[in-house]
């Protein structure tokens, strides 16, 4: 019945159900154009009047969805990720304002070919987090790249529950320069996979701020100091202004 699943739409909205707001819309419309032929009373068709009314001023029926922000797809993509009230991080006072992430200019010199020296026998220790819970990591290998005509290292981890799982997953957190000004104070993440070379590239435009940035509620592993740049890495996810 339309007018059953125009209730549904409603009340879920805007957490998602595959109805956009302008189809929302008209679903509401066509719903209230049936309750007024099905009910003849002048009263009810007053009312069902005013509610659609209502609905329409508030939902803004004829508003056009925003283009999503962002110059790269990394960029777009996180945008929606964090737009979307399903998945995003975002206090809901934060979210309501939300128009996208600010990031650095993508720069290519900031994408480096790394060399990786795996280090199989590293033990597994408690990285701490924002929080009182610990993330189990190794270091799964030691990163040497050039950036900007100077040598840098990082180490890049794997989590326990990734292995437990056969994910080839790997974290590289990381802070530099930056961090406090321009970007997150915390440092910000980077998302690797395990290659099947010995080598990984890495694209500091694809760094990420950790949730902490955005919302307390989460428990963020904090970056080891030894992950820490000597330098200014002007790529990525820029510090995020809250209200």
């Amino acid at each position: 019945m339309r007018v059953s699943k125009v209730l549904q739409a409603f009340w879920r909205y805007p957490q998602g159900v595959g109805l956009s707001l302008l189809a929302l819309c008209e679903e509401l419309k066509h719903a209230v154009q049936s309750l007024t032929r099905a009910y003849q009373p002048k009263a009810f068709r007053t009312l069902a009047s005013i509610i659609l009314a209502l609905v329409f001023t508030a939902t803004s029926c004829t508003q056009k969805k925003r283009p999503l922000k962002g110059e790269t797809t990394f960029q777009k993509e996180l945008n929606a990720f964090y737009k979307d009230a399903s998945t995003s991080p975002l206090k809901k006072k934060d979210l309501k304002t939300f128009e996208g992430l600010d990031f650095f200019k993508y720069d290519s010199s900031y994408v480096v070919t790394a060399k990786l020296k795996r280090t199989p026998d590293s033990e597994w220790f408690n990285m701490k987090t924002t929080t009182q819970r610990v993330s189990e990591e190794r270091v799964y290998g030691i990163l040497y790249f050039e950036l900007h005509g100077k040598q840098h290292q990082l180490n890049i981890y794997q989590g326990k529950d990734a292995v437990v799982e056969g994910d080839d997953y790997l974290f590289l957190p990381f802070l530099d320069e930056t961090n406090g000004l321009e970007s997150y104070g915390g440092g910000r993440y980077i998302d690797a996979n395990i290659p099947e070379g010995d080598s990984i590239i890495i694209d500091f435009n694809s760094a990420y701020n950790p949730y902490c940035a955005y919302n307390d509620k989460y428990s963020c592993p904090i970056v080891p100091r030894e992950n820490y740049l000597k330098t200014r890495v002007e790529a990525g996810v820029k510090a995020f202004e809250k209200h």
